[in-house]
């Protein structure tokens, strides 16, 4: 079972998540909030697998929830799904840098929201290429931030790896592309994780573009 937390100001948005997530057998909705800090608290109270988490509320917005969730170690095994009625904007973009796993709009298709919340779950990143494309065109150049401390102590092999799922690389892919095994791709990503500090694949991208070891090309692409 998927256990949910609900974190936005508007009760209607709350009822209309929960009525569509618990139609579903593998997923519970085991608490709501109206703010930030009520989600923190929850959040604590009830360890969810995944918090769906407005971006604009009083009394503590969604990026300041989510850094303190991310930086919780008791909320280790919670994956912040950011939920914003705008897609990719600075706002979005400064909560991936906390911590969020990834976002979706909240006007989403059902069954999109639904696989969303599963993927979160299973602690994959909600970033597809093309949106980690203008994720990093529109904010992570045009705001340069320090290299992430840690990034120098990574292996030739893990940096090598951590470029990859920075162009938006499946784990199968980077074993292609490597030619290694799967299982041997994944503990090169989860390494780099490790020594990053980084909670999940969204948090890795930014920190490859950020340091620089990941640099947009012409046009946009990775």
């Amino acid at each position: 079972m998927i256990r949910v937390l609900l974190v936005d100001d508007q009760a209607l948005i709350r009822g209309g998540f929960r009525a569509l997530l618990e139609i579903e057998d593998d997923i519970e909705v085991v608490a709501e909030a109206a703010n930030g800090e009520q989600g923190v608290a929850l959040a604590l109270e009830h360890r969810p697998d995944v918090a769906l988490v407005d971006i604009q509320m009083p009394v503590m917005d969604g990026i300041e929830a989510t850094r303190l969730i991310a930086g919780d170690e008791r909320l280790s095994g919670v994956h912040v799904v950011i939920l914003t009625n705008y897609g990719l904007d600075e706002y979005v973009f400064d909560a991936l840098r906390t911590g969020a796993c990834g976002f979706m709009v909240k006007d989403t298709e059902p069954a999109d929201l639904l696989q969303g919340v599963r993927v979160a779950a299973r602690g994959d990143a909600l970033l597809s290429p093309a949106i980690t494309r203008r994720l990093i065109g529109e904010y992570v150049t045009r705001r340069p931030a320090p290299a992430p401390e840690g990034l120098d102590v990574l292996t030739n092999r893990e940096r090598e790896v951590t470029a990859l799922v920075a162009r938006g690389l499946s784990n199968d892919e980077i074993a292609a592309h490597m030619v290694i095994s799967p299982t041997t791709a994944k503990t090169h990503v989860s390494r780099a994780m490790t020594k990053l500090r980084a909670r999940d694949r969204a948090q890795l991208v930014v920190f490859a573009y950020e340091s620089g070891l990941v640099t947009p090309r012409r046009g946009g692409r990775t």
